[in-house]
């Protein structure tokens, strides 16, 4: 499976990202992380491409000075 297309599940993303689920609702919510896609009737997950680059800009927001 190709890496850029991988889905990734909430239990995933939380530990990848460091943040509680309800934190990343919230930044959903707000347009401040990316969208989950819908995998089915109860299934949803996110593309770890589009959770690699929300870290990439977090990580180049905290290095401006």
């Amino acid at each position: 499976m190709e890496t850029a297309n991988r889905i990734l599940r909430i239990k995933q993303v939380m530990e990848i990202t460091g943040l509680a689920k309800p934190t990343i609702y919230l930044h959903m919510k707000q347009g401040t992380f990316p969208k989950q896609i819908k995998l089915g009737p109860k299934a949803a997950g996110w593309l770890a491409s589009e959770i690699q680059t929300w870290i990439n800009c977090r990580i180049a927001a905290s290095r401006v000075q």
